[in-house]
This record gives C-alpha cells, sequence and structure tokens, in this order.
C-alpha cells in the first residue's frame, strides 16, 4: 500500500519554489536594465559595476540563504518518510509469518490427524455386492491412470511430447518407443472418439440442468418482486379465548420416531405446547425403538405430559414393518382417526413454534383441493461445522428456490417428509401411506399431485431442525435420499404415463423431477467431473474445455449460495464438495434405478440433540403455563423425570463409542485425481490442474473423514 502523499508540504514547497523564481526574474529585470543605456553612458555603467563588484555574489547568497533551510527540511522529511515505510514493510512481513506459521501449523496438525486416523482406524465393514463392483471399478481406473502417468512421465523425460516416434519409421525405434508409438495410435484412432462423444453428452446435460436452474432462480426473482405469497382466508389471532372451539378444526399430530435418544424431549415438548385447543387436537408418539431403554424414557416423556393435561398417545408396534411408513400407516389405521380432518407430522428432532398450526392450518378453509401445507426446515446447527454449513447452502436452495417457485406455478412438490400438514381425505384417496420404496413422503405426493391434488408451500413458517454433523451419518441420508427416487420412478412410470393428467404435468414428473434433477444430476456430476475428465489428461485428444470444467460450474454455485447469501465465502468448498458427494449420489441412483441390494436399506439419520436458545425460552415458557394451569393434578410427574435422568445417564454411559472412520471410494478417487492433476501439469493445462489438484485434495480429506464432526 503506497504511502499517501503530503498534500501540505507540497503546497508549501510550491510557494517556495515560486518566490525564488519571482527574486531570480527581478534580479534577471535589474541586470537587463542596467545593461541597456546607450553606448554614450557604457563608461558610466562600467564603473557602476566596479563601484559594486559584490552585486552578484550577493544575489547567490540571498538565494542560497532560501534554499539551505529547505534542503534540510526536506532531507528530514525524506527521512521520516524512508523510516515509516521500512516500519510498514517489516509490519507487512511479520504479519506474512504469522499467516505462514499458522498454515504450517494448520497443516502439521492434519497431517497428524489423518496419521492418526489411519493407524486407529475401525475395521473397514463390509460392503454390499453393488458397492463392492462400484469400489472394484473405481480401483481398476486407479490402476490404468497409474499405469498411464509412469508411459507419460517416460515419455516427458525423453522428449517425446516435442517430437513424437512414428509408426512410419517402426524400423529405427526401440522397443519403448514401438511401445508409445503404438498407444499415441490406439488413444487417437479407437479410445479418445467414444470419449469425447461421452463428455460431449454430459456437457449438453449439464447445460440443460445449468438452463433449469437458472429458470428456478427467474422465477425465485419474480415471486420477491412481485411479493407472491399463499394468504390464507382467515387467521387466528394471537389469543386462542377470541375464537370458539369450533372455529379449530381436529387436528391429529403425529412424532414418529425410532431411538431418538437425544431428540426425543425436545420433539414432544415442542408439539404438546402447540397453541391450539386441547380438545381438538391429539398427539401420537409413534415409537419404533427396539432399545428397551430408550422406550422406557420415551413412554415417561409421554406420561409426563399426560398428567399436564395434554392429550397425547404412545403407540409402539410389536412388528416392525416397512419402517417409517409402515409406522404411519399403522397410526391411521386407528378408529379414532376418523374424527379428524388433518394431520400435521414432525419427525423426531424437528421443533414446530407453538403457533405452527395456527400459521398452516387456515390455508385449508376455502381450498376444498389442497391436500398439503408445507413448511420450510430452519437449523439449530447450521453454523456447527463447515459440513453443515455446505449442507445449509444445499437446503435453502431447495426450499427457498425448488419448493417456493414449483409451489407457486404448479401447486406440485415433493413433500419432505415432516413440519407438514395434510388433510386426511387426500391421504385417503391417494391410497394413503406405502412402504415400497424408502421415500414414502415422495411417493405419497406424486400420487396425491395424479389424483388431483394441491401443495402449498410456506416459506415464511420455519420448522427448526438438525443438520447431520457427521460425514458418515449424511453419507447415509444422501444415499436413502438418491435411490428412493429411482426405486419410484422405476414404479411409478407407467401410472404417470396411464393417469389423466395433462401432457404438461406428466412432462414435468417425468422428465423435470425424476430424470433431470434426480437421475440426470448425480450422473452427469460425477461421470464428467470424476471420470471424463482425469481421463482427458492421458487422452489429449478428447478435451473438456475450460469454461465446463472451471467458468459454468462457479456461475451455477454463485447461483446455488444466493438464497444463502451468509455462505459466499465457503462458495469453492461448497463447488469441490459437491463433486466429492456426487461419488455417493451416483452410486445411489443407480442402486436405486437396477434394484441393486442395499438399495431398500433404512438408516436412521444419527442426531445430536441441538436446540436455539430461543426455541428452549420460549418452551419453558410454555410449560411454565401449562404447570400453573394444571396445579390441580397429581404430582408425579417429577418423580418420573428424575428416574427418566437416571435412566437416560445410564444409557449414554453404555452407549456406542462413536469414531472417524476411512472411506474407501473416496480415497481412491482422490489419488486418481491427483494423479490426473501430474499429468495435466506436465502438458501445463493450467485451470484443469487447479481443478483436479484442488479436487482430488477435497476427496483426500472427505476420504479421511475430516470433514464434519471430529471424535477424540
Amino acid at each position: 500500500m503506497p504511502r499517501p502523499p503530503n498534500h501540505e508540504f507540497q503546497e508549501w514547497w510550491n510557494k517556495q519554489q515560486h518566490d525564488i523564481h519571482n527574486n531570480l526574474n527581478l534580479n534577471l529585470n535589474h541586470t537587463t536594465t542596467s545593461t541597456s543605456f546607450p553606448s554614450s553612458s557604457s563608461s558610466s555603467s562600467t564603473s557602476n559595476v566596479e563601484k559594486n563588484p559584490n552585486f552578484h555574489s550577493v544575489e547567490i547568497s540571498a538565494s542560497e540563504s532560501i534554499s539551505s533551510p529547505l534542503n534540510r527540511k526536506d532531507r528530514r522529511n525524506r527521512t521520516r518518510s524512508i523510516r515509516q515505510i521500512s516500519f510498514y514493510f517489516l509490519l507487512k512481513l511479520q504479519n506474512f509469518l504469522i499467516s505462514l506459521s499458522s498454515i504450517f501449523t494448520s497443516f502439521l496438525s492434519i497431517l497428524r490427524t489423518a496419521n492418526r486416523r489411519i493407524a486407529n482406524s475401525p475395521p473397514l465393514p463390509h460392503l454390499s455386492s453393488s458397492e463392492s463392483r462400484f469400489y472394484r471399478l473405481i480401483k481398476v481406473l486407479l490402476f490404468v491412470v497409474l499405469i498411464l502417468l509412469c508411459f507419460e512421465l517416460i515419455a516427458y523425460f525423453k522428449g517425446w511430447h516435442f517430437s513424437p516416434p512414428s509408426l512410419h519409421k517402426a524400423e529405427v525405434l526401440g522397443f519403448v518407443e514401438l511401445v508409445y508409438a503404438s498407444w499415441l495410435r490406439v488413444r487417437a484412432e479407437y479410445l479418445a472418439p467414444p470419449l469425447q462423444s461421452l463428455s460431449n453428452i454430459c456437457i449438453v446435460l449439464f447445460l440443460v440442468q445449468s438452463v433449469d436452474r437458472a429458470v428456478l432462480m427467474l422465477g425465485c426473482f419474480w415471486i420477491k418482486i412481485r411479493r407472491i405469497k399463499p394468504v390464507a382466508v382467515m387467521e387466528y389471532s394471537a389469543k386462542s379465548e377470541d375464537h370458539n372451539v369450533e372455529d379449530f378444526p381436529m387436528v391429529l399430530v403425529q412424532v414418529p420416531m425410532c431411538n431418538e435418544r437425544e431428540v426425543y424431549q425436545h420433539s414432544i415438548g415442542a408439539v404438546c405446547v402447540q397453541d391450539w385447543p386441547r380438545e381438538r387436537m391429539l398427539v401420537q408418539v409413534l415409537d419404533d425403538s427396539d432399545d428397551p431403554d430408550v422406550q422406557q424414557l420415551i413412554k415417561a416423556e409421554v406420561h409426563k405430559w399426560q398428567q399436564r393435561g395434554v392429550r397425547i398417545l404412545y403407540r409402539h408396534r410389536l412388528i416392525r414393518t416397512g419402517y417409517k411408513a409402515g409406522n404411519l400407516k399403522s397410526a391411521m389405521n386407528c378408529d379414532y382417526v376418523k374424527d379428524y380432518e388433518f394431520v400435521a407430522i414432525f419427525d423426531a428432532d424437528f421443533q414446530p413454534s407453538p403457533d405452527f398450526l395456527k400459521k398452516t392450518v387456515p390455508h385449508f378453509k376455502g381450498n376444498d383441493d389442497l391436500a398439503l401445507v408445507q413448511a420450510r426446515w430452519a437449523f439449530v446447527n447450521k453454523d456447527e461445522n463447515l459440513l453443515t454449513r455446505l449442507q445449509n447452502i444445499n437446503l435453502s436452495f431447495h426450499f427457498e428456490v425448488e419448493q417456493q417457485v414449483n409451489g407457486v406455478f404448479i401447486n406440485f412438490f415433493g413433500f419432505n417428509g415432516t413440519a407438514g400438514v395434510w388433510r386426511i381425505e387426500a391421504l385417503e384417496d391417494c391410497g394413503g401411506w406405502s412402504d415400497r420404496t424408502t421415500v414414502e413422503d415422495m411417493d405419497v405426493a406424486v400420487r396425491a399431485h395424479l389424483c388431483g391434488w394441491k401443495f402449498i408451500f410456506l416459506n415464511d413458517v420455519k420448522c427448526l431442525c438438525e443438520l447431520p454433523e457427521s460425514y458418515e451419518a449424511y453419507k447415509k441420508q444422501q444415499h436413502r435420499w438418491h435411490s428412493g427416487p429411482m426405486q419410484l420412478f422405476r414404479m411409478c412410470f407407467m401410472e404417470v404415463i396411464r393417469s389423466k393428467v395433462s401432457w404438461t404435468k406428466k412432462f414435468n414428473l417425468i422428465f423435470l423431477f425424476f430424470l433431470l434433477r434426480k437421475l440426470i444430476l448425480p450422473f452427469y456430476s460425477f461421470t464428467l467431473f470424476c471420470i471424463i475428465l482425469p481421463l482427458t489428461m492421458f487422452l489429449p485428444e478428447a478435451h473438456l474445455p475450460a469454461w465446463v470444467v472451471c467458468y459454468v460450474p462457479g456461475f451455477m454455485s454463485l447461483v446455488n449460495i444466493l438464497p444463502a447469501p451468509q455462505s459466499f465465502p465457503f462458495i469453492v468448498p461448497y463447488l469441490l464438495f459437491e463433486n466429492t458427494m456426487s461419488v455417493t449420489k451416483f452410486n445411489a441412483m443407480i442402486t436405486g434405478l437396477f434394484r441393486f441390494k442395499g438399495s431398500y436399506e433404512w438408516v436412521v439419520t444419527k442426531k445430536s440433540g441441538r436446540s436455539s436458545e430461543a426455541d428452549l425460552l420460549g418452551l419453558s415458557e410454555k410449560e411454565s403455563e401449562i404447570l400453573v394451569n394444571t396445579s390441580h393434578l397429581p404430582r408425579s410427574a417429577s418423580d418420573s423425570g428424575l428416574e427418566e435422568l437416571n435412566k437416560l445417564n445410564m444409557s449414554k454411559k453404555n452407549g456406542k463409542t462413536k469414531r472417524n472412520r476411512l472411506y474407501r471410494k473416496e480415497l481412491t478417487l482422490a489419488f486418481i485425481l491427483l494423479t490426473a492433476s501430474v499429468r495435466s501439469l506436465l502438458s501445463a493445462q493450467g485451470i484443469h490442474f487447479y481443478f483436479l489438484l484442488f479436487q482430488g485434495i477435497t476427496f483426500l480429506i472427505v476420504g479421511l473423514d475430516l470433514i464434519g464432526e471430529q471424535v477424540s
């Protein structure tokens, strides 16, 4: 940073120069006047000069007397400026050394953690048949690129990159030169053309998907500019006493859970303090836990709220089939369900605000063809670590853009499985819950849409929940979310074709909803950036343009991050991490599409039991109100609470120890990309080299489980 100019000194200097210039002009004029007399008076002029021989020396002394103090001040200013510049650069050097030291320390810490992780990692779990085949293919690719890199290194050091050997001179070529020349011919004539064709197909799919994202974003901008949002024909006031009890429809609240030790209290407490008349609401706690201790804890929590006057029931299935769909289906078969008009569903880690029902249920009044009101998710732990921040970017785009735009313009979107209110009549009309896939929420939404029902998304109604904090939990969640839609697509394709909805809705369901956003996205993301790009480094006849590698992905990442502008500093990690997750999403998509073993596996996402401070304060205030209103009830709840805490502490001590682990597919792909980056460096491909290098490092970090929750 240059030193700012000293304007005061400059003005003083200009003034001094102007005065000196005026003095010199006066002296010059005086001299000219004294020498311009006629020739007759030349003798007198000469005598005057002789009488004053020191005239010129006086003038020089005057100029020296003026300039000497100026020179001293100028030297002092220059010395001070040099000292200031030196001090400035010393500060910069100190900051640079401190930054370099912190980076080096962080790098050493990562290396030590990785070394510990490798040395103390638990035994790698046995892969399913589909994952095993997929992993073997990745290992074969690694073996191939390593052999090709050895070839290219030999060619580089022998100078064959500048003058490659030709088969036309086979009689004068050595064995290695002959092999390399044959390889050049094979890759140019047989390998590069199909690879280039595949890359062109992926580029077209990439551009189509990018256009879809851009159109969705334009729709979101239009909604913001025009301030479009669903408006209910009626609203409930803050005080329920202002309305008659009959103004509140009968609502059934379901909380399905399975071994949710960490979060069951939050969800049960949040639904029990809903600002809704008690006689018009019934809470069902649908416990599928197979852990007896967890069952007892949940029973004690339900009993505590029952003593406070809340209408709440505990249900536990003896035959646990169908996962969450089977649990919900079993609960809907109860005889008393026919007395209720709507059902609100909350997963175990969701904490709706007390006015949730007052904000969602009014939208059903006057909309007899409305089946679902979906609320937006908000996250209590979005800033917990880098993994949760990157998830927040993805889900912010999903809710702010995808769900809102589809809800406003076509009245259809995928049900998120929780934080929504269903019209029970619509559920029964489309066949109810089905356990034929692992995405029962998307299944029932598609069937309801085919039956002519409409959906509404409320972007301004938020329900608190948790994001997975460990990469293991996030990976299992994403596998289920990307395997289930492909199972559903196989099963409902002909149902969509034979349905009575318009062809535009059929096109939207088949091409946009399923193919483009559920199949094409993971396919091109993994194939283009994890397979084709590394291979083009060894088959340079097939080329990926720089705009495909850098500019378009960067622009699309910027588009995706707009709904979460506070996450803008994480745009580069987001781009790299999304490409890293493509291996999991691609494997899940293939597994679900071809019904490989493991596609129907359901793993409950692990929770940590976090709550926001505002949510806890609101819950405690509502609990205190309920305690005041039910002061006449027996006080046995405190005893059950102590027993509950004791059991919880005992079960936590006996719980499984969490450990970070290694991920083989991610590590293998890391070495493939890093190997390709070395080949790119040999051919001086700048953008491709940097992309492969940083993408390989990202795969390495994820493979070593250095992202997300770190367990000591």
